[in-house]
């Protein structure tokens, strides 16, 4: 890709899946006997908000364990060395991309080491448990919750990711379902503006056809591969 200047690059759960992160779903897909879709929404945190910081507070207990692997050092190698305007856009909410040392970073689905003020939307950074009635250093409101996009809220930088995706040569997906909107529309987005795209998954995702090359195989081996292709 001799031409490439701009690179937006789009990292979902399978990236941090080979670090060992869990996915918190059980038999059935369930959580506690829950569907976790259910446990992630403002109406649980208002029903029962014990439950949704429990869940909460297991994710983070569980990122402690892992560390970050190959595919995240790499994508951190090209984010020092890339002279263009490169943005990494994650699915995830681990902070494995940071430990890996990436600075051109955003969350798009919000952060497990943050925690929001519902009342001031001030934002802290936030190690262990998390539990209802925390009071934010902030305005002193009982107020803080996971810093998370739940089911039914907005993604966050939208626009900042949707202006990176109309000026970029390249975007790339890496570990992604390809099912979870908004940023299953990615690749049209960026390929409507002309942009070239390229898929690294594990296997072929729900959204491979609209790419114009897909690569199959484990992150920490296509990552670090095709970052050395575009430093050589």
């Amino acid at each position: 890709m001799p031409d490439t200047q701009n690179i937006v690059i789009l990292t979902g759960a399978g990236i941090s899946a080979e670090s060992g992160l869990a996915t918190f779903r059980g038999p059935g897909g369930l959580w506690e006997g829950q569907r976790v879709e259910d446990v992630c929404t403002p109406q649980a945190l208002a029903r029962d908000p014990a439950l949704v910081h429990r869940f909460y507070d297991a994710r983070r207990a569980a990122l402690a364990t892992v560390e970050p692997n190959p595919a995240h050092y790499a994508l951190a190698r090209l984010d020092a060395a890339w002279p263009g305007e490169l943005l990494i856009v994650t699915q995830n909410v681990d902070d494995l991309h940071e430990r890996a040392g990436a600075r051109r970073l955003l969350h798009i689905h919000g952060e497990l080491l943050s925690a929001l003020c519902a009342a001031c939307e001030a934002r802290a950074e936030h190690h262990g448990d998390l539990p209802p009635g925390s009071v934010c250093t902030a305005c002193g409101a009982p107020a803080l919750r996971p810093d998370i996009v739940f089911f039914g809220e907005m993604p966050y930088h939208m626009p900042t990711i949707e202006a990176a995706l109309a000026a970029c040569d390249l975007f790339v997906s890496i570990g992604t379902s390809g099912a979870v909107y908004p940023a299953a529309g990615f690749v049209q987005l960026a390929d409507h503006y002309g942009a070239d795209t390229l898929e690294l998954n594990l296997e072929p995702s729900a959204g491979s056809a609209s790419f114009a090359q897909s690569r199959h195989g484990p992150a920490s081996l296509l990552v670090p591969a095709w970052v050395d292709s575009l430093l050589d």
